[in-house]
């Protein structure tokens, strides 16, 4: 910004704003009341609040309640806010009033200004007024609830969905190169029955398609806009058709299907849809953080750990130990998991209060959801393209690993009974012996009979083995 400043004024007098500045004194006012964090809204907020103010310009237009040549240059100057061209242009911090009136007024101000320029008026001389065009029939307790959701949904369908299909296609690659792979299963992080590789894949697949299913879920209450209610619910001086015409124009704008709430009341003062969206996305973090936590074990070595899959290289691991290699993008998704679950208590306890007739938390609310919608998406590319597509098994290793499994010796149980299999199990771990070797020492069967109960493919299947 100039250093050169110009004056503009609000109902509280006259304040000095950057003279190349499109924002106005309430912008400005608001810059010096909160240098909380630095953090200012997201590109996607931003581009959902250039989208409901274009419909809301849109929508008074064709009511002829805003003259059509000042709703035009609010229209054109909304879309250059939607394309990002002022992204600049939005200094307010994350961390203001509650009901988000700072950045309301900030969009309002910007466009304003800049639909004067484009009518070939001067920035500040409100030919094109804030408050009386940019703003009419809104309130910013209608107007930020609708971009939180509008971004919010626009978050989920363009950026998560499309990630974790991504990653989902990923894992159902490597459950099909790894179907064929035995290996030894674990609970506790102990040896159980034999597994294949692509089994175990196959659960980490359809951990991400059901997540998908419940972030899909989301879509409904998300569509729906608060847009229309203006100050508490009431929609007290906008025009009866304003908002389904509005929720029109946003739908037009974004591809997704929006709607007007079906009751005001709730979608201004409480801000559940938010709470349950966000839900969603923890449980998919959850989803990630699990399955990245496996492979990183199941990855661990090379020569001392498990060492049944092996990572890509992807950079060097270690400043001081030569040749190490660490599974870097899958902690980077163990570290979102921790980022997601703290936005949740924010976004849920944010939602949870708020008094009376308005939730005063919408602008953390929109932030944190923003947050963890990109950093899932990001990290489930990543993950997926950078981490799981270039996995590659043990094969040799696995079969080795399976074949000293004492947990072999549960395919023993219907043929010997529980206490023959034990004493099986456990002398072979006693004595260094595979439980195939004790079983047919000690007579409980013979070779033949033992080959066939102790085929560690055939136990990663339905049934007992061994029997007609």
């Amino acid at each position: 910004m100039s250093e050169d400043v110009r004056i503009e004024e609000d109902s509280l007098g006259e304040i000095e704003v950057p003279e190349d500045a499109y924002w106005g004194a309430q912008t400005q006012r608001a810059v010096e009341n909160f240098p909380i964090s630095g953090i200012t809204f997201s590109r996607r907020f931003i581009r959902a609040l250039g989208i409901v103010k274009k419909a809301a310009a849109e929508a008074n237009r064709d009511l002829d309640l805003v003259e059509e040549d000042t709703a035009e240059a609010i229209i054109e100057a909304a879309d250059e806010v939607i394309a990002g061209q002022h992204d600049d242009q939005f200094p307010v911090d994350v961390f203001q009033t509650g009901s988000g009136t700072s950045s309301n007024m900030n969009a309002n101000e910007v466009i304003a200004n800049r639909a004067t320029e484009i009518r070939g008026g001067e920035i500040g001389s409100r030919d094109v007024h804030p408050n009386d065009h940019v703003n009419y029939g809104q309130s910013s307790n209608d107007v930020i609830p609708t971009t939180m959701h509008v971004s919010a949904l626009e978050g989920v369908e363009k950026d998560v969905l499309p990630a974790l299909e991504t990653l989902e296609e990923e894992l159902a690659e490597k459950e099909e190169e790894f179907a064929d792979i035995v290996k030894t299963g674990r609970t506790h992080l102990q040896d159980a029955t034999p597994v294949t590789l692509g089994q175990e894949f196959s659960g980490y697949r359809t951990q991400i398609e059901k997540g998908r299913v419940r972030v899909k879920a989301v879509r409904a209450h998300l569509a729906e806009l608060a847009l229309g209610g203006t100050a508490v619910g009431t929609g007290l001086n906008t025009h009866e058709e304003f908002p389904e015409r509005a929720a029109e124009y946003i739908s037009e704008e974004t591809g997704i299907d929006f709607v007007e709430a079906d009751n005001h009341f709730e979608a201004q003062a409480a801000h559940d849809a938010m709470v349950e969206a966000h839900g969603a996305l923890r449980v998919v973090a959850g989803s990630m953080n699990k399955m990245a936590n496996d492979m990183r074990l199941l990855a661990s070595g090379p020569r001392n750990g498990l060492g049944e899959l092996e990572q890509p290289e992807n950079q060097p691991g270690s400043s001081i130990m030569p040749g190490k290699i660490n599974p870097v993008v899958a902690e980077s998704v163990n570290q979102v998991h921790k980022q997601v679950v703290g936005n949740d208590a924010t976004v849920s306890t944010g939602g949870a209060r708020g008094e009376l007739d308005l939730n005063l938390y919408k602008p953390v609310l929109a932030h944190t959801f923003l947050e963890s919608a990109s950093m899932i998406a990001n990290a489930a590319e990543a993950f997926g393209e950078r981490f799981v597509a270039k996995l590659e098994a043990n094969a040799e290793h696995c079969e080795r690993q399976v074949e000293q499994s004492m947990a072999l010796a549960t395919a023993l149980n219907p043929h010997i009974g529980y206490d023959k299999a034990s004493d099986a199990a456990k002398t072979a771990l006693k004595e260094g012996k595979t439980v195939r070797e004790v079983v047919v020492e000690k007579g409980y069967l013979d070779e033949d009979e033992v080959e066939e109960v102790l085929d560690p493919e055939l136990m990663t299947h339905r049934g007992i083995l061994g029997q007609e």
